[in-house]
């Protein structure tokens, strides 16, 4: 494969796998290049400004992390949406053409039939069947003076305390001598 090279990727198109959506439901297709900012502002615009519904993230491969991302990411924004996630593998063809051919011989190429696994979401205003599979419901929201540890919290950078000497244990605790070397030691740094 060394003197081959990748010149052609395409993947097999899929209809989406959720029933009874809207003719004009938004797809968002990620790749694995796409930039997030992008794809969310797009999205958002959708959502808030246009007054959609419904909005489907798809990607697959190595963008299904991504297609995740974008998702947890409008959840979080938006809030109160229903989701529904359906895992499938999709066909990618992969064209790959030989660098080195043989003299006075015909290029070759070679095509390479690929599955990969792949990730459709839909996110919903409205509320969907609870009883489909990948079905979650939306997050309950928090008021904002409650104190929970739940999903709202997390990610949120907290001081620390400031350090207690005592609390430290003894063996943390270093004594300076005043020995030539500099390399005294105290019975609470030996034990192991």
């Amino acid at each position: 494969m060394e003197n081959f090279r990748k010149v052609r990727t395409s993947e097999e198109e899929m209809p989406l796998p959720f029933p009874d959506l809207p003719p004009d439901v938004v797809e968002m297709k990620v790749k694995e290049g796409s930039k997030i900012r992008n794809l969310m502002n797009f999205a958002m615009a959708q959502m808030e400004v246009k007054g959609r519904r419904q909005i489907v993230f798809s990607g697959c491969g190595r963008a299904v992390t991504k297609t995740i991302t974008c998702v947890e990411i409008m959840k979080r924004k938006l809030g109160g949406l229903h989701q529904v996630t359906k895992v499938r593998y999709k066909t990618v063809l992969e064209v790959w053409e030989n660098q080195d051919p043989l003299p006075n011989g015909p290029a070759q190429n070679l095509t390479v039939h690929k599955n990969v696994p792949s990730i459709c979401i839909l996110l919903s205003r409205d509320p969907l069947d609870p009883n489909q599979t990948g079905y979650q419901p939306p997050e309950p929201r928090h008021e904002a003076g409650e104190d929970t540890l739940g999903s709202s919290t997390k990610g949120l950078k907290r001081p620390l305390p400031p350090p207690c000497e005592e609390l430290l244990p003894k063996k943390l605790q270093v004594e300076v001598s005043d020995s030539p070397r500099g390399m005294g030691t105290t019975a609470g740094q030996l034990d192991h």
